[in-house]
């Protein structure tokens, strides 16, 4: 029986952040020491909660260190998750450490504590780290109180994850066999090359595949430099920028300027972004990369505006012209794919869902979103729970209600982007999804695939769900089929989930058969989830 913890508060790495989001970590960190306490649990925290700072977070690799090295070697741990934090600062720790470790999160979706858990998560299981997860609104629930008390007494909580089925490729036939095939067929015949523009990013050590990993798949990583995407945006002229941005605006898109850079998008920042967005295209057709990935927050916004607006922008088919020195128009018509946060597994996953989904006539837009929150439908229009799915600052316009002129752009906050740039926002369409994720685990690779609806809720409910998160941001209200909250978050290995748009649900089922098979054939272990075969 566990009757003494430690307990470790990982946070942010930029001192603004960590300072801001302090005061609902403190709130959060109470509601768990009194439900561990209530228990006959004695609760000390491992590192101070009142520091020079202003907060109590660990804040580096450094210090994740030597917190780690003042905690008994065996004993049990528990990690409060209330924010979004860097894995690495506490990872190290974690794999040195001997003892049992429960990951908690509170169900906010306001910094966010649930993708900072499920990026540990991920990082653990990647690492081969064992680890037991759960998490709570109130803390005094009994789906909270249950587990919490298992692990207590048996030092591992047993969530269901019945959804979770192994799957059959012989049960693919007809037009998605085929396409499976042609895929998998062009992949080894030809080569896939990802760029990716500095390795690694915000301690996602879940988000790096190891080349030896892809080498059997025909997958090449072009390592490029942000500095070389700096250098190649300042080539890139304004009036080129301006033009992009005329595009934009004459199909609709609205661009909220203001005229303070420190708190408001000006169209400076906008140029700045256009410039970056044709910059990442050429350098995308210079190295011949079949897929790119940006690191987005850290290194280049000390420099430039966020990227958002390019990377919206490049992973849509429809998009401003970006033209070689000859006059011709790089990729006309088709998007240049783009991995948020260099997550490679994201990356991986959008080229199969980009080539499957041209192969059977469908969208071949796609992004990642964060797994950013999830509430009832408190206006009572959908009885089913509605997950928020909330890329951090851009979506292919396709995915928005109106396209392009139902896509807005509004700066970055500040606790982020000091150097501003413009979102590209708006409410995804209703539609059915395919959803998936690749990720890495006991040496190999794992996708798990399932089927989604994006529901449409009446505008009130869409602004309280975006004022519990990030307003600034782009957001998806999507129903998974099949699969509870808690199954979800117990088995899903990723902060992100890949999603692409279907024509109808015919067309959605065979993508996701066809996604399946071409990922099972290139020797990834394949899970369906929420989906019955017949």
């Amino acid at each position: 029986m566990i009757d003494h913890v430690y307990l470790v508060a990982n946070g942010d790495q930029r001192l603004s952040a960590n300072r801001l989001c302090w005061p609902a970590q403190q709130r959060f960190e109470a509601l768990l020491v009194a439900a561990l306490e209530a228990r006959g649990v004695t609760v000390t925290r491992a590192h101070p909660a009142e520091t020079p700072e202003g907060h109590g977070f660990i804040a580096s690799q450094a210090q994740g260190l030597t917190v780690f090295a003042g905690i008994p070697a065996d004993a049990p741990v528990v990690m409060a998750e209330g924010v979004w934090m860097f894995s690495q600062q506490v990872l190290g720790g974690l794999l040195r450490h001997r003892g049992p470790v429960l990951t908690v999160a509170n169900w906010e979706g306001e910094w966010p504590g649930l993708v900072g858990l499920l990026n540990l998560n991920a990082s653990l299981a990647k690492a081969g780290r064992a680890f037991e997860t759960v998490w709570s609104r109130t803390f005094d629930d009994d789906w909270f109180s249950d587990r919490l008390g298992e692990w207590l007494r048996d030092g591992i909580i047993r969530h269901d994850v019945s959804h979770v089925k192994p799957f059959d490729g012989s049960s693919v036939g007809g037009r998605a066999r085929e396409v499976a095939g042609e895929v998998v067929a062009g992949i080894r015949a030809r080569g896939v090359i990802m760029g990716v523009l500095d390795e690694g990013c915000m301690g996602m050590y879940n988000g790096i595949i190891p080349d030896e990993l892809l080498f059997p798949l025909s997958v090449f990583k072009e390592r490029l430099s942000q500095s070389a995407l700096y250098a190649e945006t300042l080539l890139v002229a304004e009036e080129e920028a301006a033009r992009s941005l005329d595009w934009l605006t004459e199909r609709g898109m609205t661009f909220h300027f203001g005229t303070d850079a420190e708190t408001e998008l000006t169209r400076e920042q906008v140029i700045l972004q256009l410039r970056m967005y044709a910059a990442i295209a050429r350098m995308a057709d210079r190295f011949g990369v079949d897929v790119i990935g940006i690191q987005y927050q850290l290194g280049l916004a000390d420099v430039l505006p966020a990227s958002d607006l390019a990377e919206g922008l490049l992973n849509n088919a429809e998009r401003p012209p970006v033209t070689r020195a000859d006059g011709s128009v790089i990729r006309d018509g088709e998007p240049i794919t783009l991995f948020n946060e260099a997550d490679e597994g994201s990356g991986l996953d959008a080229l199969l869902t980009t080539r499957i989904s041209r192969a059977l006539g469908q969208p071949v837009e796609t992004t990642l979103h964060d797994v950013r929150w999830g509430d009832a439908d408190a206006s009572g229009t959908v009885d089913d729970f509605v997950w928020v799915f909330e890329i951090s600052g851009a979506v292919p316009p396709s995915f928005n209600v109106g396209g392009y002129a139902g896509t807005d752009s509004r700066r970055q906050p500040p606790l982020y982007f000091k150097m501003g740039g413009g979102t590209v926002r708006g409410v995804s369409r209703p539609g059915e999804l395919v959803w998936s994720r690749i990720w890495v685990e006991g040496g190999e690779l794992h996708m798990d695939l399932g089927r989604a609806t994006v529901v449409e809720l009446p505008a009130a409910e869409t602004e309280r769900r975006w004022a519990a998160t990030t307003p600034e941001w782009p957001i998806m209200h999507a129903v998974l089929h099949g699969v509870s909250r808690d199954q979800f978050m117990a088995r899903h290995k990723s902060n992100h989930i890949q999603v692409s748009y279907a024509l109808d649900a015919a067309a959605a089922d065979e993508v996701l058969a066809a996604k399946a098979l071409a990922a099972q054939q290139l020797g990834l272990n394949v899970n369906l989830c929420g989906i019955q075969e017949d």
